[in-house]
C-alpha cells in the first residue's frame, strides 16, 4: 500500500488551533491571503513565499535577482540605508503575517531570507557569477541545515505562548528574522575564510 506523499505545509512549526474567535491556521497562503495586509505582501517576499516547492529557496533567489537589478542604482551608502530599514520593516512584516497565520515561523515568510542574502551579497561584492552561486550555495546551507548557532537562533522562540505572553508575535517575528541574519554571518564568514586561503 503506498503512503500518501508529505506536504511540507502540513506541519508549519507551531500551529495554534482554532479558538474563541480567532481564525484558523493559514498552512499555505494563497495570493489573495497576500494582498489583504501589506505586511503579507513584504513577508512573502512579493509572492515568492508563495511557492510550493522550497519557498526559502524562492525568496533567496527572488533576493538574487532583486539585488542584481538594484545594483545599477546602488552604492554602498543606498545598500546600507535599504539593508538597515529593510530590518525592522521586515521584524513588523513577519509580526504581523505570523500572526494572521496563526503559526510561529511560516515557511511561506520569506523576508528574512531576502534581507539576509541582500546582506551577503552586498558584503561579498565585487565577486563573479561563481562567487555569487557560492554565496548562495552557501547560504541556503546554512538556512536550511541549520548548523550550530544557526540552529540555536531558530529554536531560541518556537516555544512561545501567544496565549499568555502579549508579546509573543513580536518575539517570533524577530526570531523570523534573527536565524537568517545569523545564517548569512556564517556565510560571509565562510566566504571570506576561503578568499584568504587561496
Amino acid at each position: 500500500m503506498l503512503e500518501a506523499p508529505v506536504d511540507p505545509y502540513s506541519a508549519p512549526v507551531t500551529v495554534f488551533p482554532q479558538d474563541s474567535g480567532q481564525p484558523a491556521p493559514v498552512a499555505r497562503p494563497s495570493v489573495r491571503f497576500m494582498l489583504s495586509h501589506p505586511a503579507h505582501w513584504i513577508a512573502l517576499g512579493f509572492g515568492s513565499g508563495l511557492s510550493r516547492i522550497a519557498p526559502g529557496t524562492s525568496g533567496t533567489l527572488w533576493a538574487w535577482i532583486a539585488f542584481i537589478a538594484l545594483s545599477p542604482w546602488m552604492n554602498d551608502t543606498r545598500w546600507a540605508v535599504l539593508i538597515g530599514l529593510a530590518l525592522p520593516v521586515g521584524w513588523w512584516a513577519c509580526s504581523v503575517t505570523a500572526r494572521n497565520m496563526a503559526v510561529l515561523d511560516p515557511g511561506s515568510i520569506v523576508w528574512d531570507e531576502v534581507v539576509a542574502f541582500w546582506l551577503v551579497l552586498w558584503l561579498v561584492m565585487p565577486t563573479g557569477l561563481v562567487g555569487q552561486v557560492m554565496a548562495f550555495g552557501l547560504f541556503r546551507f546554512f538556512d536550511a541545515v541549520k548548523p550550530g548557532p544557526v540552529g540555536w537562533a531558530d529554536a531560541l522562540y518556537h516555544h512561545l505562548e501567544p496565549a499568555s505572553d502579549p508579546a509573543a508575535w513580536r518575539k517570533a517575528g524577530f526570531g523570523i528574522m534573527l536565524d537568517d541574519l545569523v545564517a548569512a554571518g556564517c556565510t560571509v564568514l565562510v566566504v571570506a575564510a576561503w578568499r584568504f586561503a587561496i
